[in-house]
């Protein structure tokens, strides 16, 4: 990469890593705001879904917004809304003013991966290596923002915990200003005059245009690739909603390890199991490299089958390497790998399946399918765990995964590459 993408790169990676470090740093301060708020979990949990539904939907008009505008504009909007709902919650008097923040929240990180994805697929012609990079800044701040979080509120109160977390929004937007984009990159057909993509009038959105766009996405088979990424967020959703309980309660059966004064209030927070849950999400840092680089060398849906193949098979080695702590970890970690090396493979193939004038559009679809259909594995894991039990979670896992790796293999023979 020359030093222009190379900085598109740490503007986006940065960006990526705050918007999740955000999106679970809200879980660590439920705990804090129940006795605050004088309110209940129920109350809450309204509050938290008001949120992350938004962070769902409002990607596909996020990715609209995206092909009009274009991506920079988005994402230092998406850094000031986020910055700005944190301050808000510092702030918040009444548990209404906090469902606003956010609710802010939700609305403008939900902009941020069509904007971000779009602007690296256009921009930097090692595009694997870049989306890998760029799940890295993701990764790191999925493990390390909510424990970063619990850590301040060791020493410190949560209203300055969460207006200090504003901050590094600030820092990020302010390093975006060095950054020259030029969203008309190497796979790009042709921009209008004006620099907006061919496909459309820059600025203009109407439902025309969404229609048009619509259609030209569905022409070439992005259906099919739309199956494989709702398949890849089942199983992210599924896998790591109940996986930090599940995690505790088998090393708790294996070793006793006390972290934590069990007094303190935040000591669930710092069992064994979360600290092995923080591991599986870090090394899901050598699976964004590891994707990345798969993604510049074989064609990413082929990379797709293979990765989503070993998902199934580790699936259905969860459960016997129960047994023994070594090789509990060892598959545990070896998932974790696993899983986030999809992630680069996964964008990268709706890059090469998406014209380029629809990539925004193609990305909000996108994250709709994973995070707003996916969220329904919340749902499926709880029904699973408390109707039948772990066991039969992870064969539902070893079956989303083969329907994945399904769906992949129809990508690679039906559908009709845009690049």
């Amino acid at each position: 990469m020359d030093a222009a993408e190379r900085r598109i790169v740490k503007f986006t990676a940065g960006s990526h890593g705050l918007v999740h470090t955000y999106e679970l740093s809200i879980p660590i301060l439920l705990t804090v705001w129940v006795g605050e708020f004088s309110t209940t979990a129920a109350a809450l949990g309204v509050v938290v879904t008001l949120g992350y539904g938004l962070f769902g939907v409002g990607a596909l008009p996020g990715g609209i917004l995206v092909d009009r505008f274009g991506s920079k504009p988005l994402i230092f909007a998406c850094l000031a809304g986020m910055g700005g709902s944190f301050l808000l919650v510092s702030l918040a008097p009444t548990l209404p003013v906090l469902a606003a923040a956010i609710a802010i929240w939700g609305l403008t990180a939900s902009v941020y991966h069509p904007a971000g994805l779009s602007l690296l697929s256009k921009s930097v012609d090692q595009r694997g290596t870049a989306l890998g990079y760029h799940g890295i800044g993701g990764n790191l701040g999925i493990a390390l923002g909510p424990l970063a979080t619990a850590l301040l509120l060791l020493a410190f109160d949560w209203r300055l915990v969460t207006a200090v977390l504003a901050l590094p929004a600030v820092v990020v937007a302010a390093y975006g200003v060095t950054v020259d984009v030029d969203e008309a990159g190497p796979d790009e057909a042709g921009t209008s005059d004006d620099g907006g993509p061919s496909g459309g009038t820059k600025g203009e959105v109407s439902l025309s245009s969404i229609a048009a766009d619509t259609r030209l996405l569905i022409a070439g088979g992005f259906l099919i690739v739309f199956a494989f990424v709702t398949f890849s967020g089942l199983y992210y959703r599924t896998f790591l909603t109940f996986l930090p309980d599940l995690l505790g309660d088998v090393l708790g059966g294996l070793v006793d390890v006390q972290l934590v004064d069990p007094s303190s209030p935040y000591a669930d927070q710092f069992d064994v199991g979360r600290y092995l849950y923080v591991a599986v999400l870090t090394v899901g840092v050598f699976g964004q490299y590891l994707g990345g680089r798969i993604a510049d060398r074989v064609p990413p849906e082929r990379g797709l089958i293979a990765v989503m193949g070993v998902l199934s098979a580790l699936a259905l080695l969860f459960i016997p390497a129960t047994g023994a702590v070594a090789t509990f970890v060892a598959v545990s970690l070896a998932l974790g790998v696993a899983l986030f090396t999809v992630q680069p493979l996964s964008q990268a193939t709706v890059a090469a399946y998406s014209p380029s004038e629809a990539r925004g559009l193609s990305f909000g679809y996108t994250y709709v399918g994973i995070f707003g259909i996916g969220a329904l594995g919340s749902t499926l894991a709880g029904t699973v765990l408390t109707r039948a039990g772990p066991r039969e979670l992870f064969v539902v896992l070893a079956v989303i995964a083969a329907l994945g790796a399904l769906s992949a293999t129809a990508v690679a023979r039906f559908a009709t590459r845009r690049d």
